[in-house]
């Protein structure tokens, strides 16, 4: 199985069956003249079949035209993380601390570094939904190009052309690299992450690992801790099987997790330096502290559920609970809640990781193809089931994370099989995938009976043929293996490219999205307030969207683009694909909008806020980020957000509030829809403060109400 060869530099390189060995370091590798950059990136390997670059740069270009593909629909997409962003491209102070608005009063609940590229996008191009949103489209083509090249550097050109097949079609991928969550970022650096290890494994090179650090770091400033998950499998894969001797290996290790500390610690060491009097309060915590946010709402609260201010915990924990996060336990991410994003392909990727692993078993220590399989799997069963049994909050969407794993194991162990079909315990393990694969395809599709109705049984059909077909392949002739390859290939992917379309084809704003058509994603369990699950990722708890217009708390239609030209997120639920996000429920509204919606902002209500702009430090304050980031965006100028994205943090204490009103800093409070419901029992999260409760009833009780329209205003220069 395992053979050895020197190559022209005289070292000795590992190659097995299952692919060429890895290419030699240097620019040129093999002793080959150093090409300009430009000949070496349309050529790619002089071994290479002339078909083999164009190709990849083809469907490279596909995936970023597909991304873009009518990107404005979702015009601020996440309006708490674009008023961010407008935030950072008008003060640099703002950029750095991940501010919610360039007076700097609190940050958004994450550190900022998913907020840098798109604030220097709209620095370079003005605020609008592409100058926010193109540079998470160019993110998934990074993604797409490193997997490519991770997979294509130690298998053939196939394998990873199909991988970048499987990540561009999986539904999740194609949501969030059109979105501006932190997700898309973090999604790439984690694939950056795996990469940097297995050029490590080549030849023991430090420096490798030393990047692959940096990356860690860089993601854990763009979601903390979630960025330390695939760490533990990585680290003892290097420990184990790195071609150098034992301390050699730990010694890198230590260097490597030295990179990491320096690459996300620099920002961390500056925050908990700076004089807390002169700089924005840390969103998301209750003592105005990162690392407490950090281990904490943001950390080890996500994993238990004891997320103090915030909306509470989910399923019991470590066994198979139900909460208001969905069901807990190994059948999580095949379930009607998350299965449709990101399942499709996951237990042929399953699979083909044992059959990876059983393949390459009987090879050297050093052998870099079962590295391969033991990193992208490593980190696929690592993060999955971390996914699994986290009790705290928990969104359809971050199983992004997971699609670059998943793509890497199909495109590696599908080739593999394939090269080793001779053997018909490999052909019958890809004929299994192949006809798992189109089961389940089967049985999600199912789960959206009204779409695409006869799709679920061409898929059943195609792949259910091709899985026979496949199982005896070594045994056919080339054209008619072939033949089952492809059909194969295509009941495969058909499914989910389904679901991918129909989200490229579908805006999606607001807090919580889904991917797919409508109905792909149906939320279980009971709220804070009880109730069914919301629609299509709906707030869990609440009762969902019922598809009309509805008020500032039902989650209504709305097209993407109403509000505006660069789409504000409509009045409800501003999912344009008619995806309900809450009912009541027990959560809180605010002003025309609430907790995950933001509000529409009436061109009477955008006058009157820009009257005097110019004369205040924040045009107004109101209670929530959503709110916030509505009016922010509207008029370009500071809006507050009192007690930050759930209304519970206590910042700015009742005291700190009432000086900005008496130093005529503050001209509005935009009122609540409900703002008893915030309640001095604590709010949502049960910050002991309540300090947005007081706020809103020391305003209400002593200033002139101002009514636009269906909105409420105090002037907080008039007493009443």
């Amino acid at each position: 199985m395992t053979s050895t060869e020197t190559t022209t530099t005289g070292t000795t390189a590992t190659s097995t069956a299952l692919g060429p060995p890895p290419l030699a370091d240097s620019g040129g590798g093999h002793g080959r003249p150093e090409q300009p950059f430009l000949v070496r990136v349309w050529r790619g390997r002089p071994e290479d079949a002339p078909w083999v670059r164009p190709a990849f740069l083809g469907l490279l270009l596909v995936i970023g035209l597909a991304y873009l593909w009518d990107l404005s629909a979702s015009g601020y997409a996440n309006s708490f993380y674009s008023a961010a962003v407008q935030a950072g491209s008008e003060s640099w102070k703002a950029f750095f601390f991940g501010s919610s608005d360039a007076a700097n009063a609190i940050t958004v609940d994450k550190p900022p570094a998913a907020l840098w590229p798109m604030a220097l996008s709209v620095r370079l191009f003005g605020l609008g939904s592409w100058a926010i949103l193109v540079p998470e489209v160019l993110m998934g083509m990074a993604t797409a190009g490193v997997l490519y090249a991770a997979v294509r550097r130690r298998f053939s050109a196939a394998a990873g052309l199909i991988t970048m097949a499987v990540f561009a079609t999986t539904p999740v991928a194609a949501l969030m690299f059109r979105f501006n969550n932190p997700d898309a970022l973090l999604a790439l650096l984690m694939t950056v992450t795996v990469s940097c290890v297995l050029r490590a494994m080549e030849r023991g090179r430090t420096k490798w690992l030393i990047w692959a650090g940096v990356a860690v770091g860089f993601a854990f400033l763009t979601k903390t801790l979630q960025a330390f998950l695939i760490l533990p499998p990585l680290a003892v894969l290097y420990a184990v099987f790195a071609p150098t001797r034992l301390r050699r290996r730990l010694g890198q290790l230590a260097l490597s997790g030295l990179a990491m500390v320096v690459a996300g610690g620099w920002w961390v060491a500056i925050v908990e330096l700076w004089p807390a009097s002169s700089r924005p309060y840390i969103g998301g915590s209750q003592n105005n502290s990162f690392l407490e946010l950090t281990f904490g709402y943001n950390g080890l609260g996500r994993i238990n559920g004891d997320e103090t201010g915030s909306v509470g915990g989910g399923g019991g924990g470590g066994g198979g609970g139900t909460g208001q996060w969905g069901e807990t336990g190994l059948t999580r991410m095949f379930n009607s809640e998350i299965g449709s994003q990101i399942s499709w392909l996951i237990p042929a990727a399953l699979i083909l990781f044992v059959a990876g692993v059983v393949l390459t078993w009987r090879a050297k220590r050093t052998d870099t193809a079962r590295a391969a399989f033991l990193a992208w799997g490593g980190s696929l069963l690592m993060t999955g089931l971390v996914f699994s049994f986290m009790a705290g909050i928990f969104h359809q969407y971050y199983t992004v994370a997971l699609a670059p794993y998943l793509a890497a194991l199909v495109g590696m162990g599908a080739t593999v099989l394939w090269e080793e079909r001779a053997r018909i315990t490999a052909s019958a393990t890809l004929g299994v995938c192949v006809a798992v694969t189109a089961v389940w395809g089967y049985v999600l599709l199912g789960r959206t009976p009204d779409y695409l109705p006869w799709l679920r049984w061409a898929v059943l059909i195609g792949g259910l043929v091709a899985g026979p077909g496949l199982a005896f392949a070594g045994r056919l002739n080339r054209q008619l293996a072939l033949s089952a390859a492809g059909l194969g290939l295509v009941a495969a992917l058909a499914a989910p490219t389904a679901y991918t379309l129909s989200t490229l084809n579908t805006g999606h704003t607001g807090s919580i999205v889904t991917a797919g058509p409508s109905g792909a994603s149906m939320m279980g369990g009971g709220g804070p307030g009880g109730g069914g699950g919301g629609r299509g990722g709906g707030m869990p708890g609440g009762q969902g969207g019922q598809g009309g217009q509805g008020g500032p708390q039902q989650g209504g239609q709305g097209g993407p683009q109403q509000g505006g030209q660069m789409g504000r997120p409509p009045m409800g639920n501003g999912n344009a694909n008619g995806k309900g996000n809450q009912q009541g429920g027990g959560f809180p509204g605010g002003g025309m909008g609430g907790l995950l919606n933001g509000a529409e902002v009436s061109a009477k209500a955008k006058s009157l806020l820009e009257q005097d702009a110019g004369d205040y430090t924040w045009v107004a304050a109101t209670v929530g980020s959503q709110n916030q980031a509505s009016y922010q965006l509207a008029t370009g100028d500071p809006v507050m957000a009192i007690g930050g994205f759930n209304g519970t943090d206590p910042s700015p204490t009742p005291a700190q509030f009432k000086q900005y009103v008496e130093d005529g800093r503050i001209h509005y409070f935009i009122a609540s829809g409900s703002s008893g419901s915030r309640g001095g029992g604590g709010g949502m999260g049960g910050s002991s403060s309540g300090s947005s409760a007081e706020i809103t009833s020391w305003v209400e009780d002593n200033f002139k109400k101002v009514t636009v329209g269906s909105a409420t205003f105090y002037d907080l220069t008039q007493p009443s």
